[in-house]
């Protein structure tokens, strides 16, 4: 089945994902949706030093808007800041990665189950009281596409078992998140949750994480801010909220989250198992 479901994706990226599946898309887009004036509103960014993460810090802030950038390495942040500042003229405050041999952080927990999914579980609970007292109050989580060639694994979330492959974790992860948001959307009706998928942009993840897919495919990857495009529009556009809450988004639409006849749906408990552990770990590791 995970070839099938390789395959189908493939050829689904290719006609949806590239740069040209974005110009398609694009001719469709009301230019409206993004004339925001974001002077009064906060935005938290993470990752927002490189990639998708800083184009959509850089797009929020030339509305005005008040971006708290969050970034791993304090050095790069700065540099990051001191660029989008020049451009916007405006202070500012998607983290993710995909480690293709199988590591650990200093507390145990494998890399990419600890960014990717533990970490936009922690920070996302921890700001669900406060976004409750904020005006329009909206969480977007950058996931991937890669995630609909992956069913939900709870047995196994830190990839103990088997071969370890990279490419295959960072899917499973943004297959998590997706899960986490229409959760999320189901507990709290206040806040306007979505997850998306960028498309394959060229950004410095890319490649770093993938050489070889950026190396056969360069010509076609999208611009880091057309990656961006459908993260801000999310955040930014009263058109979004008027969506119901929890959908996963492509180029400024809702998609479905399986593909055809791939037996990738999980079942209810399943998904309980998943927010349980995640609870566990959470408890953990929350200041």
């Amino acid at each position: 089945m995970s070839i099938y479901r390789n395959a189908v994706w493939f050829v689904k990226g290719l006609q949806e994902y590239t740069k040209s599946g974005y110009e398609a898309a694009a001719k469709h887009f009301s230019p409206a949706d993004l004339d925001a004036n974001l002077s009064d509103r906060c935005f938290m960014v993470t990752g927002a030093n490189s990639g998708i993460g800083k184009a959509t810090a850089q797009e929020i802030a030339k509305r005005g808007g008040t971006v708290h950038m969050v970034c791993r390495n304090k050095e790069r942040a700065e540099t990051a800041k001191g660029e989008i500042v020049a451009q916007s003229k405006n202070e500012i405050n998607n983290a993710g990665c995909m480690v293709n041999q199988r590591e650990l952080t200093e507390e145990g927990l494998e890399k990419n189950f600890a960014t990717n999914t533990l970490g936009t579980y922690i920070l996302t609970t921890a700001l669900i009281p406060a976004l409750k007292k904020a005006e329009d109050p909206r969480v977007v989580t950058v996931s991937s596409g890669g995630m609909l060639t992956q069913k939900l694994n709870v047995d196994d979330l830190q990839f103990e078992k088997g071969t370890f492959d990279g490419t295959m974790a960072y899917a499973q992860n943004k297959r998590q998140q997706v899960i986490l948001t229409e959760r999320w959307a189901s507990q709290h009706k206040e806040i306007h949750f979505s997850s998306m998928h960028p498309g394959w942009a060229d950004t410095p993840a890319v490649q770093s994480s993938m050489p070889s897919f950026h190396a056969k495919m360069q010509s076609k990857l999208r611009t880091e801010a057309m990656g961006a495009d459908t993260v801000v529009w999310l955040a930014v556009s009263p058109a979004a909220v008027k969506l119901p809450s929890g959908q996963f988004f492509q180029d400024r639409k809702p998609v479905a989250t399986h593909l055809p006849l791939a037996s990738s749906r999980s079942s209810p408990q399943e998904e309980e198992k998943l927010l349980a552990a995640l609870e566990e770990f959470a408890q953990k590791f929350k200041p």
